[in-house]
């Protein structure tokens, strides 16, 4: 399983991922899932992976060897380009796997997100579907994510704005949300690879990963659940009133005494 997000704000993105592959009772593996590829200067484009493993590494293979023999991303003319590339990738690894795993009744499944900035555009970051098209992220809906994404969805959709969140809080978001996928499903775990770029960057320049034991991760997990119980104690009381005896038979299905004599 897997857990990738991305956050566009006015200032930039923030990218981060699990590195979880595997969560067997006798079998834990940990592989990278953000991929940098960089012309300093001209462009940056980082792509986070989920789905199977062996999928999307042929795709990373197939965009590494374009980008070392300057093809594919390092010609895209726009970042929207690069992007296609990419999900050209995906649709050439779908012709040649596709027909052998669906035989044997495996899923094709690969989704990536792409972020990154091209020199004279703003950032941007979509996502790419297992069929190889794009969806883009906008300032109405600023983050996407890929991978086992309800557990740290609501934190995202109650706090990040796009013309409003900095990237610093925007850090902060990312690894909460990563968190709290990670303390509700034990097929998603660290390390956490994390990317802060800012607007016009064009290179990888704040990077980080945090492992489990982490001063910084561990500060913040535990700093959320205290305020999270605080905050709770400061909400407006919810009265719940008695009911009387005429009205509990509405709610619940009830047998007297007699009826359990029976």
């Amino acid at each position: 399983m897997t857990y990738c997000v991305g956050i566009r704000t006015h200032e930039g993105l923030v990218m981060a991922s699990d590195s979880r592959t595997n969560s067997g009772i006798d079998q834990v593996e940990i592989c990278r899932k953000m991929h940098n590829f960089v012309i300093p200067g001209d462009r940056m484009v980082t792509i986070l992976s989920s789905g199977s493993l062996s999928l999307t590494q042929s795709v990373m293979t197939r965009l590494e060897q374009e980008f070392h023999a300057d093809e594919g991303i390092v010609k895209a003319a726009t970042f929207y380009d690069a992007v296609r590339c990419v999900g050209r990738h995906v649709r050439e690894v779908s012709a040649l796997d596709r027909e052998y795993m669906e035989r044997d009744k495996v899923a094709f499944s690969v989704n990536l997100l792409v972020g990154g900035q091209v020199r004279g555009e703003a950032p941007q970051l979509y996502l790419i579907y297992a069929q190889g098209n794009p969806l883009r992220c906008t300032r109405l809906s600023p983050f996407l994510q890929i991978g086992e994404a309800k557990y740290g969805r609501p934190i995202l959709d109650r706090g990040i704005r796009f013309g409003v969140t900095t990237l610093d809080q925007a850090v902060k978001y990312a690894i909460i949300s990563i968190d709290s996928t990670m303390r509700s499903n034990v097929a998603v775990g660290p390390p956490i690879d994390l990317l802060v770029y800012a607007n016009d960057d064009l290179a990888v320049t704040r990077y980080r990963r945090l492992d489990a034991t982490d001063s910084d991760l561990v500060e913040v997990r535990s700093s959320w659940e205290r305020e999270l119980r605080a905050a709770i104690g400061k909400l407006p009381q919810i009265d719940v009133p008695s009911l009387p005896a005429d009205r509990q038979a509405t709610v619940a299905h009830t047998r007297g005494q007699n009826d359990l004599a029976g």
